[in-house]
């Protein structure tokens, strides 16, 4: 008997134990060659897949290890509790949940992971965290300015700290981008790497195109690529007309090619996104919305210096447009950390999550974990500038490029205070105070390194509290907000 006909034969009487195995959705033959994923409250069996461990959304062999429970209708039947699922387990004692009006979040590299690998305090961190049957007692969420699939991020994290974490509950530059609904549907230029159509869709995107149907549709462009230049010579080209107009420009992360993708995004610019004609004028078009994710200029990797990041490609993109046309570039979104709008659709999701944990009080307090002053801190002091706006309207108001959008998608913005907590075991070096009273004289030779909306102040990349790792910074959390 097939295996698929067989879960059909038993899925009136595994129904009668839904509200015992909610969390347990998947079954798995002990072969280990077949998953298919049960809707209990439906009552209907997705299809059957292979099993494959890197399949985005689906567990690995070690969830099997750690969750299996055998199901009495068959011993060759596991039930394997999916580490994407909410557990009704997660449901917080009454005593926790009176405490709790305070939520954590958490930058991954430098802080959690060096990588691929955990850091050790941060497995100790996330057990302080965990209460006696393993799950987290406060709402946590991860924020990262990395461009990856959220399923992805969210199985490397689980299996790092043994917890379960959703896709919801990352956070990658281009997450707060599902706030710009009214560029979803309009037909986007994706500029990135791997997965970059992915990641689109995920926030929300539907219309897409890359560079490379870009250089299909207008092969006379392309003249930084030899090869093109080759084939146009010797008339081995076709162009099409009839490819759509570009409306918008989403910049996920750095290009491979970055010769190309300048030159074509150039072009698209100066011809509101239909370069097949040359404009009559580099001043007669108003320019096409672009949606810039992480302004990071460099990045720590392996080499013993830092490697340019994507905001490095867009300070490329900033001066060859005003060379070319006199005018400053102009950003209609700039998403990921330090902006605003990142920390703010942090808020609304750890506010999430405690409601799921049954935390009904309002949250008034962010704690933001960072390794890097000039990014993760400075983006926590902005966002505590920007909730303390409330107290004086006038006061502060944000460039244009970081206008959180007004939207019912959030939940209502109740934090009073987002506390910045800066480590050391990533980016920054933690210095002995004398050596920073001797570096004080060469503070005027600082080089800024953050993007040209977002001014330079010296103050914003001071933390509320330092510490030596995150392990240390979640006893300071804990024992402050009287957590057991």
């Amino acid at each position: 008997m097939s295996i698929k006909r067989y879960l059909h034969l038993h899925l009136d009487l595994c129904l009668k134990l839904q509200q015992r195995l909610l969390s347990w959705v998947a079954i798995i033959t002990q072969n280990e060659t077949h998953f298919s994923e049960l809707n209990l409250r439906s009552g209907s069996i997705d299809s059957l897949y292979h099993y494959h461990p890197s399949r985005p959304g689906f567990h690995s062999i070690e969830w099997k290890a750690k969750f299996e429970k055998k199901c009495f209708l068959n011993p060759n039947v596991v039930w394997i509790k999916h580490p994407f699922t909410n557990s009704r387990k997660h449901e917080l004692s009454s005593n926790t949940k009176e405490k709790v009006d305070f939520g954590i979040l958490f930058d991954v590299d430098g802080v959690l992971a060096r990588g691929s690998m955990p850091l050790d305090p941060a497995k100790k961190a996330m057990e302080k965290l965990k209460d006696s049957e393993g799950n987290l007692k406060v709402p946590v969420a991860f924020v990262t300015n990395a461009s990856n699939r959220s399923a992805d991020k969210a199985r490397q994290i689980s299996n790092w700290f043994d917890v379960n974490v959703p896709p919801e509950q990352v956070i990658h530059a281009p997450t707060p981008a599902k706030l710009l609904r009214q560029f979803h549907d309009k037909h986007t230029l994706v500029i990135g790497q791997e997965h970059k159509l992915d990641i689109a869709e995920e926030i929300g995107f539907s219309n897409l195109c890359t560079i490379e149907d870009i250089k299909e549709a207008y092969p006379l462009l392309d003249m930084v690529d030899h090869e093109n230049r080759n084939r146009v010579a010797k008339g081995d080209y076709k162009e099409n007309p009839n490819f759509l107009k570009v409306d918008v420009i989403l910049l996920i992360g750095e290009p491979c090619r970055w010769e190309t993708d300048l030159q074509l995004i150039i072009d698209l610019l100066l011809t509101d996104g239909k370069p097949n004609e040359a404009p009559e004028g580099l001043n007669t078009l108003a320019q096409l919305p672009i949606i810039a994710c992480n302004m990071d200029l460099v990045f720590m990797a392996e080499a013993c210096m830092p490697r340019f990041g994507h905001g490095a490609f867009l300070l490329c993109l900033e001066t060859l447009y005003h060379k070319l046309t006199g005018k400053p570039l102009s950003y209609q979104n700039l998403v990921g950390k330090p902006c605003e709008i990142t920390y703010r659709f942090a808020e609304h999701t750890v506010s999430t999550i405690a409601r799921k944990m049954g935390i009904s009080k309002p949250l008034k307090r962010l704690y933001f974990f960072g390794d890097n002053p000039s990014v993760d801190i400075v983006g926590a002091n902005l966002y505590d500038r920007y909730i303390k706006r409330q107290e004086d309207p006038n006061g502060y108001e944000l460039p244009f490029s970081r206008l959180i959008p007004e939207t019912d998608y959030l939940h209502k913005q109740t934090v009073e205070h987002c506390h910045s907590i800066l480590v050391g075991t990533g980016v920054y070096k933690h210095c002995p105070e004398e050596v920073h009273k001797t570096m004080s004289t060469t503070s005027k030779t600082h080089v800024y390194h953050g993007h040209r909306d977002i001014a330079y102040e010296e103050d914003l990349s001071k933390p509320y509290k330092y510490v030596e790792d995150v392990h240390e910074g979640i006893e300071y959390i804990l024992k402050r907000e009287r957590i057991a």
